[in-house]
């Protein structure tokens, strides 16, 4: 005789198989998908500690509950929306605004796109059954994680945005979330971008939020990087105190590739930022990048796997955290090596700087080579500012509080500087400068 056992559904479990079931009818296409994703989803459950790639971040642990989905913006949210502080607004970009979720034409830049780019909103791709979009969804990294197949049967809005073979974005393409209601919802957002052979663009994402409201935000992007393209990435990461935020960058790049990626967070009460980066074609090149500053008792995780499918690759990972009070840093790195993919070379340091007794860092980073002919290799430390150095500047009159800004500046600003575009390297110069003020 057997028992059949079911592991005991969580409150947000629960929650979220009943929004499920209220939704399924209403959310934007994809219907099989998304049937396909929320099983996968009921077959897990959230993960927790016991899964290894989540081990440092429990969300069946973290997650309360589950929040409402976020319903169209009215007037009055557009109008917060247009008046909130937006920490990327003095940039010149091309605007896509998404408010609660939802895109909004009135507050985006759609009328004046350079030659070549082509942008629709997720929700009316879907809804209309686009088939390149359909078909692309899920494929461009695959993963059995199950925050993306949470994404993938709720998604609502986002962009499907297309850079033609060839064409040379001259203005960065900037992707604004911002959260303006009053009481706590979720937001599923996702992306497509899909740039062509030859072509080179520049995509920012920014996320923004009010402070005290315990919104949950799940968010993915699917990159499609062609043959000889070229793309700069950044993900800005602003959310309010109590926020939950997950997002998922998958990432495909073709032969000769290039890609250049950081993602920047000071906000958010839990955070995780996850990169599934996989080498498609030969000598293609990658640059991930992190900053990170926290406080209080933020917990922010970070965690990729670049996966070296063929020949000649070259993947550079840098990730600088600086924690303070009683706050946490996560950061999980591994690099693969396929059996095929000889002349690799892969290098990946993760830094943390701690400077209260009470906070915590975990560094991971792994290497899994099935090849012999490769140049691939990890780091991590973690360690308090230098007292030796602090002295050394306190001897020449600096006080000691700005001898620590001037170090802790130093420190995080190795990883900004990997930022090409000019304009959002100095705007995150200052937000950091803006964060070591908060600390006085």
């Amino acid at each position: 005789m057997s028992a059949d056992i079911r592991p005991i559904r969580t409150a947000a479990e629960q929650g979220l198989a009943e929004t499920f079931a209220a939704a399924r009818g209403k959310l934007p296409g994809a219907a099989e998908q998304r049937a396909a994703a929320f099983r996968r989803f009921e077959s897990d459950g959230l993960p927790h500690r016991r899964v290894e790639e989540w081990k440092y971040t429990d969300l069946r642990a973290l997650m309360r509950d589950a929040k409402p989905l976020a319903g169209a913006p009215d007037t009055a949210a557009i109008a917060r929306a247009r008046k909130a502080e937006r920490l990327l607004a003095g940039l010149d970009a091309q605007r896509l605004v998404f408010v609660d979720g939802a895109f909004v034409p009135d507050l985006s830049d759609l009328a004046g796109l350079d030659a070549g780019l082509t942008v629709v909103p997720m929700a009316r791709a879907l809804a209309a059954g686009d088939p390149q979009v359909v078909s692309t969804l899920g494929t461009v990294v695959p993963t059995d994680d199950v925050a993306v197949a949470l994404n993938t049967a709720f998604m609502g809005d986002g962009a499907v945005i297309r850079v033609a073979e060839g064409a040379v974005i001259a203005r960065p393409i900037h992707l604004q979330f911002i959260y303006t209601a009053s009481t706590a919802a979720a937001l599923f957002t996702r992306s497509l971008i899909v740039v062509g052979k030859g072509a080179h663009a520049t995509i920012m994402e920014s996320h923004e939020g009010p402070d005290e409201l315990d919104y949950q935000v799940n968010h993915a992007v699917e990159l499609v990087v062609g043959e000889d393209a070229q793309v700069d990435h950044a993900k800005v990461g602003r959310e309010g105190s109590r926020a939950l935020h997950v997002s998922t960058l998958m990432a495909a790049l073709g032969e000769r590739a290039q890609l250049r990626d950081l993602s920047f967070t000071t906000g958010g009460g839990v955070a995780r930022h996850q990169i599934f980066l996989r080498f498609n074609g030969k000598d293609a090149r990658a640059t991930i990048g992190g900053a990170t500053l926290l406080k209080s008792r933020q917990h922010v995780d970070t965690t990729l796997v670049v996966d070296h499918v063929v020949a000649g690759g070259t993947s550079r990972e840098l990730f600088k955290a600086v924690l303070d009070d009683e706050s946490r840093s996560v950061f999980q790195g591994k690099i693969i090596v396929r059996p095929g993919a000889q002349k690799t070379d892969g290098r990946m340091m993760t830094q943390a700087l701690l400077l209260s007794e009470l906070a915590e860092a975990d560094n991971k980073p792994e290497l899994e080579i099935f090849a012999d002919d490769v140049q691939c290799g990890h780091g991590a430390t973690a360690g308090a500012l230098d007292e030796d150095h602090l002295f050394y500047l306190t001897a020449r009159g600096i006080s000691r509080p700005e001898a620590e800004a001037l170090l802790i500046q130093a420190f995080v600003g190795e990883a900004i500087e990997t930022v090409p575009h000019e304009g959002l390297r100095d705007i995150l110069t200052a937000a950091a400068v803006k964060w070591l003020d908060s600390r006085q």
